[in-house]
């Protein structure tokens, strides 16, 4: 991502988690814990829209960490059908010594930050491309950021619109969005931002 990207390895409950850490140019606000795509469908730290929420949090004053799920890139275990990553979401939480902390996700990373939102205290939660049709999430605290894109075809926005409705939380939707927010990225971060302000 940056050239002062660390690579932290961090003791988990299935070996080694790695981690991508970047820290502001002032003394950081709290954390900010992203979590990336599917990982038997090419999710991993580097993923664009990982990358986008991570500069996004990076400016608004947030040290970001960024793991790979089991099975990818250095991190040990095989994927746990969302399991075992929850467990090792909380274990990185843990190693950052978080107290002030933003949970953010993509996908199937959004979907298991909304269960991580269940057992922890975040300041705030960011859900882009929100895989409720891989893994369920369950309903999610007040003021929690919801981004989709309008084309999703993935995870179809009127998915996620019914699982927003009963809770009467606002979608931010982006016209023209795919999946993968192709030429939208600067949109993702535009929306991250104002939202923080």
């Amino acid at each position: 991502m940056r050239a002062s990207t660390r690579r932290e390895l961090i003791a988990g409950p299935a070996g080694r988690i790695e981690c991508a850490v970047d820290k502001p140019d002032s003394p950081a606000r709290g954390i900010a814990l992203i979590a990336h795509p599917h990982p038997l469908f090419g999710g991993t730290l580097d993923n664009k829209v990982v990358q986008t929420l991570a500069r996004a949090l990076l400016d608004l004053g947030y040290e970001t960490w960024r793991p790979n799920f089991r099975g990818v890139g250095e991190t040990e275990g095989v994927h746990d059908e969302g399991r075992g990553e929850l467990e090792d979401l909380e274990v990185v939480l843990r190693a950052a010594k978080a107290e002030r902390f933003v949970l953010a996700g993509f996908s199937f990373g959004a979907s298991l930050q909304a269960r991580l939102a269940q057992r922890t205290k975040p300041e705030w939660l960011v859900l882009v491309g929100l895989g409720i049709t891989r893994l369920e999430a369950p309903p999610v605290p007040t003021g929690t950021l919801v981004i989709h894109g309008e084309n999703d075809d993935t995870v179809p926005l009127a998915a996620v619109l019914d699982w927003a409705r009963p809770q009467e939380l606002p979608v931010v939707v982006v016209p023209g969005a795919d999946h993968f927010f192709h030429r939208k990225l600067h949109l993702i971060k535009r929306i991250v931002q104002a939202h923080r302000q």
